[in-house]
């Protein structure tokens, strides 16, 4: 009975981990690699690693900047909702979660939090391949449920040798 219940696991684990071959399981795939991350606002450098793990289904950002700013994010196709979430923390206390998918040839995503005055804030961030293999990251921020947005930060992701 035992060995029946090892291999009914093993064949579904199998046929999980095939699904994350699909193609929405690689939509996401241009963000991959060691960044420098850089924005015109300022001269910051700050580095981003996005690697893939759990054979292939998720993927792990690992943020830093010089000022010891660190935050991860774990970010995976939901295939029962049919979208991307990433769920992002950071050594702030920040919490977001965003949900999303491609929108032409970039992944967007959108999520709420609350303010420091307990007032909804609305996220929305784009990230773009561009040209030369870089990636843009546009993230927006809405206090107004999305009639108005402003800019919280808009990055370039240049590959690291």
């Amino acid at each position: 009975m035992k060995s029946l219940v090892l291999i009914i696991i093993l064949l579904i684990s199998n046929s999980v981990n095939a699904n994350c071959l699909s193609n929405e399981y690689l939509a996401f795939d241009f963000w991959l690699g060691n960044w420098q991350v850089s924005s015109a606002n300022d001269d910051v450098v700050r580095y981003n690693k996005i690697t893939k793990i759990n054979d292939g289904c998720t993927l792990l950002e690992e943020y830093s900047s010089p000022s010891g700013y660190l935050g991860k994010s774990l970010n995976i196709y939901n295939k029962l909702t049919k979208k991307w979430h990433q769920t992002w923390t950071d050594n702030g206390g920040l919490l977001l979660q965003l949900n999303g998918n491609l929108v032409g040839n970039s992944m967007v995503m959108t999520g709420l939090s609350i303010d420091k005055n307990n007032k909804s804030v609305v996220h929305k961030i784009t990230w773009s391949p561009m040209p030369r293999g870089t990636v843009r990251q546009f993230w927006q921020t809405s206090h107004d449920n999305g009639k108005t947005w402003q800019t919280a930060f808009d990055g370039l992701y240049t590959r690291l040798p």
